[in-house]
């Protein structure tokens, strides 16, 4: 994983490839996590799957927020 800052807004992101090959911009900070399928976040997960969870500090599973869904300036970057 590639860490570094977000050019619009400076925030620290990290940069996970998806399944799909792509790599994708998100927060630095670990979400701990339960899967649930309707969950209220979505969230990627270290080997760059999004899924449903529902936030759960005594977890021991974690994942990242996309950071497109932060940035006050995501449109600016999206494809």
């Amino acid at each position: 994983m590639k860490v570094s800052r977000c050019r619009s807004c400076g925030a620290e992101i990290i940069w996970i490839k998806t399944q799909t090959g792509k790599s994708m911009p998100v927060d630095s900070e670990r979400i701990y996590y339960t899967p649930k399928t309707n969950g209220l976040l979505k969230l990627v997960t270290p080997d760059g799957r999004v899924i449903s969870a529902e936030p759960d500090p005594s977890s021991t599973v974690w994942g990242y927020v996309s950071h497109f869904a932060t940035c006050p300036y995501a449109d600016r970057h999206r494809k």
